[in-house]
This record gives structure tokens, C-alpha cells and sequence, in this order.
């Protein structure tokens, strides 16, 4: 013989469900928001004796395109870990190209494939890695991808030039300090 809750128990049992929560959410209505905590007038050491706020992003705060608020004018781009010049430089270098995705943080622009209007059957991708927070040469790294279609219309890689990648290092290095040096005269 199986049993099956009578229909008045479970009316009880959810009532008293509600009248418990109830309870709980009166009691948080009834709590002091302002409680005055125990003071630190006792303690002989303060871990922060001039009342500033730490922040995780540094005094200035995250600062990721530049525009530096105070100090060295040096593009390290304040709290991230790459050189906002070389960042900036690279995006617009790379403006004509629709991106797959950006990470400021890690200095990571991938794009997606781009076919010239001139060139259908051909197409390019190119990631940068910038991996230095000073404006440096060796600061960033250009890797290039061609694919051609064969008669099929099929997608196939192909080889690239082997100064591609250096010609478009410099072409964003170029860029990156003419930004330092509009940064610089204004």
C-alpha cells in the first residue's frame, strides 16, 4: 500500500513555509543598517594611517587607452600590462580589417579573415601580441595568415611574404610614436 500526503497536510506545511519566511524577511527590516562596530582606539598599529582608499587598479585607478592622470608620460597604459601606444597603434592600423576579438589586458587583437574588394580569392588574418609595457621594437609580435581559393572555391593556406609581418611591426610601431609624441606636445 503506497501513501499519499492528504491535501490538508501539504496546505500546512507550505503555510508554515510562509509564515517562517516572513519571519525572516521582518527581522531583516527590523536590523540597523548603521551598526557601530567595536573602535580601533586600542590597537597600537594602523595598516593605513593616512586614511587613503587602496584600490586593486593602483592610485590613478584602470586607465586602458592612455590619457594619463598624473606621472611619467611613458604609455604603460597605468594598470594594465602592455603599452597603451602600441595597443592604440595596432587598432588603428588594423582598422580596416573587422576584429574577432581584443583583449587590452592580455594585449591580444585577433582579427577575422578580410578580402580586399580587388583580391575576392585571397584573404588575410592577423594576430598581434603585445608583450611589453614600454614602446619598444621587440614590444610586439605581427603573425599574418593567407588562404587563397583553389578551383573548387575552397579555402586553402598559402604562403606570405616573409617581411609581411615585419613591414606591418613597423608600420604599428611608426603610428605608436607619432601617438607618444601628440601626447607628448599637448
Amino acid at each position: 500500500m503506497t501513501w499519499t500526503p492528504h491535501l490538508g497536510w501539504i496546505w500546512h506545511r507550505m503555510g508554515a513555509c510562509t509564515v517562517v519566511a516572513a519571519l525572516l524577511l521582518g527581522a531583516c527590516a527590523a536590523a540597523d543598517p548603521e551598526q557601530n562596530y567595536p573602535s580601533r582606539s586600542g590597537r597600537q598599529t594602523d595598516a593605513n594611517p593616512s586614511g587613503e582608499k587602496d584600490s586593486l587598479f593602483g592610485s590613478d585607478g584602470l586607465n586602458i587607452f592612455g590619457g594619463q592622470k598624473s606621472g611619467p608620460s611613458d604609455g604603460s597604459g597605468g594598470g594594465i600590462g602592455i603599452n597603451s601606444f602600441l595597443w592604440r597603434a595596432s587598432l588603428d592600423t588594423l582598422s580596416f580589417m573587422p576584429l574577432n576579438s581584443a583583449d587590452p589586458f592580455g594585449g591580444v587583437i585577433i582579427t577575422d579573415w578580410y578580402s580586399a574588394p580587388d583580391s575576392p580569392n585571397e584573404r588575410f588574418k592577423m594576430t598581434i601580441y603585445i608583450v611589453d609595457r614600454r614602446l619598444r621594437a621587440d614590444g610586439i609580435k605581427v603573425a599574418v595568415f593567407k588562404q587563397t581559393k583553389d578551383e573548387t572555391q575552397q579555402w586553402l593556406n598559402a604562403e606570405i611574404a616573409d617581411d609581411t609581418a615585419i613591414q606591418l611591426e613597423n608600420a604599428i610601431l611608426v603610428r605608436a610614436r607619432q601617438l607618444r609624441l601628440d601626447t607628448i606636445q599637448q
